[in-house]
């Protein structure tokens, strides 16, 4: 009962915002429709490390630094086209192996602080990373795309144009019925991850990353060994979130270099968390749920807030309120499930 309060909450108020948005029903569904390709990977990407009882994962933000650098990779050879999203999927994917390592290993040496330590990870990655491209890139790294470099001669422009390669993968079994546009072959990849993820969950590693996530006392006891375990799932995260990334970013057609990757941990988590999920426990049923939940009542609140409010900025400021307050909101509803 306690896991569909926050869904059975979301609903009411995105029926109430819907209501008061006076939006109509097929541009909400074209909305989040749009949105569940865009961010859906995204959030599949909190589940293994939560299985394996090391809750929420701040640190996909690395994962989706590891996307744009891939993309940045594919812009500075100048490669186009699908052969273009590839290899910056290849090269985001095999940096992301090495980062997820890299995360895991730390994550092991801070067992029951881990949500904590993931958040200041994402933020000295995000340190570095910036440091690299902003000051680097020109310099020590060579540049072959001077479209992309900064006037004085080093460093990335904050905004990249990722034109060539928008909607590239999107526009595929594109279905039109009347008004709604339904992109059923990025809708099919979504759930494919979907399906994986369960598949992964049930073969033997999977079973190894519950028992852990369960009791990892008892799990060294049955011979499994604890450590390696956490660290794979961790690149599993990693990794997915790279290619959530990839795939959210071809979508918009444009990358913040800078910026872009900032708040893929925050709305993520809030979506996962919306559709009943906890640090303790979650399921590839609560992200699509919350998936869907989260990105209604994000789409309807600024118009909603508008409408009630008569003041465009503050209808917009519900954003990052339902953002942060879903998470918050989450966390209290499920107290008790979380000290048990």
């Amino acid at each position: 009962m306690k896991r569909i309060t926050v869904p059975f909450v979301f609903v009411i108020l995105a029926i109430l915002g819907w209501h008061y948005s006076q939006l109509s029903f097929s541009f909400i569904t074209n909305e989040v429709l749009i949105r569940f390709i865009r961010d859906g990977i995204l959030v599949l990407a909190l589940i293994i490390p939560i299985k394996a009882g090391m809750g929420l994962n701040f640190a996909i933000t690395i994962g989706a630094i590891a996307a744009q650098i891939g993309w940045l990779f594919v812009l500075d050879i100048q490669m186009k086209g699908f052969a273009g999203i590839i290899s910056a999927a290849a090269f985001g994917c095999g940096l992301s192996i090495f980062l997820g390592w890299l995360i895991g290993k730390v994550l092991n040496r801070v067992k029951g602080k881990e949500m904590v330590t993931t958040m200041i990870m994402g933020f000295i990655g995000t340190s570095v990373y910036q440091f690299i491209f902003l000051v680097g890139y020109g310099t020590f790294i060579p540049s072959h795309n001077k479209e992309i470099i900064l006037s004085r001669g080093a460093g990335v422009r904050s905004m990249v144009d990722l034109h060539e390669y928008r909607n590239i993968i999107d526009k595929y079994w594109m279905l039109h019925i009347g008004s709604l546009e339904i992109p059923l072959f990025m809708i099919l990849v979504v759930i494919s991850f979907s399906i994986l993820i369960y598949y992964i969950l049930n073969t033997r590693i999977g079973c190894h990353i519950k028992a852990v996530g369960l009791d990892s006392g008892k799990a060294e006891l049955l011979g499994i060994n604890v450590d390696p375990v956490r660290t794979k799932a961790v690149i599993i995260s990693t990794v997915t979130a790279c290619l959530g990334q990839i795939v959210y970013l071809q979508n918009i057609g444009m990358m913040n270099v800078y910026a872009g990757h900032l708040n893929s941990d925050i709305f993520s988590i809030a979506a996962l968390l919306a559709g009943g999920a906890t640090v303790k426990n979650a399921s590839v049923y609560n992200a699509l749920i919350g998936i869907i939940l989260f990105h209604f009542l994000f789409i309807v609140s600024p118009q909603a807030g508008q409408n009630l409010f008569r003041n465009a900025a503050l209808g917009e400021y519900f954003r990052t309120f339902i953002a942060y307050g879903t998470i918050v909101f989450a966390l209290m509803a499920n107290t008790r499930t979380i000290k048990s």
